[in-house]
């Protein structure tokens, strides 16, 4: 079994969760980075391929989860059916998602926000909802750059430009601003983005 060494903020998997592994030959987190990582990318190239004039759909928001992990987690695209360190109730997660799934559609049709912002303030909400048993700040990063440059026609964001699943300095930034953006205060997301 594998020995996770889960970074600050990170969401912890329950044994069933972990029992999910398709690949029961990784026994390092190394290892299961880098085929996480492969598969996303496998993911990345899918997305340029893929229509995108319906991501703002629950189907969509599941596809590109599974896309981004089904090869190595049984459990990819599918809400998560358990309490976590956050993220809404579980049970609520459908609700929330039709929620803020329509709340960023008006958003976009309406220019109730500059840009930038639709996109950090649909990034900020769907991380809190934490749809998915994990993956769900690269799954959250990405489907907002999907948002960004297909419905925005803007450019993406550098995310500190650092890898954010790696504990250091920039996570803990990334990290302060979801939870200052918890309290209704953006300044510091809306730096970070763009940082």
């Amino acid at each position: 079994m594998i020995s996770f060494k889960y970074p600050a903020g990170a969401t912890p998997l329950d044994p069933n969760e972990i029992n999910g592994l398709k690949l029961k030959h990784i026994t390092t987190q190394e290892e299961l980075d880098r085929w996480e990582q492969y598969n996303i990318s496998e993911a990345i190239s899918w997305v340029s391929r893929a229509r995108k004039d319906n991501i703002l759909t629950e189907a969509f928001v599941k596809k590109l989860h599974e896309k981004m992990f089904g090869k190595i987690w049984e459990w990819a695209g599918e809400f998560r059916q358990i309490q976590k360190n956050i993220g809404v109730n579980w049970q609520t997660i459908p609700v929330e998602l039709k929620k803020l799934l329509e709340d960023v559609t008006y958003w976009v049709e309406h220019d109730t926000y500059p840009s930038d912002e639709i996109a950090y303030r649909f990034h900020h909400r769907l991380v809190k909802i934490h749809c998915f048993p994990n993956g769900n700040g690269r799954h959250a990063r990405l489907i907002t750059e999907i948002l960004l440059s297909e419905f925005l026609k803007k450019d993406p964001f550098s995310w500190g430009r650092e890898n954010l699943v790696q504990d250091g300095v920039i996570r803990e930034n990334y990290i302060a601003a979801l939870k200052a953006a918890d309290e209704n205060n953006f300044e510091l997301l809306a730096a970070f983005v763009r940082s």
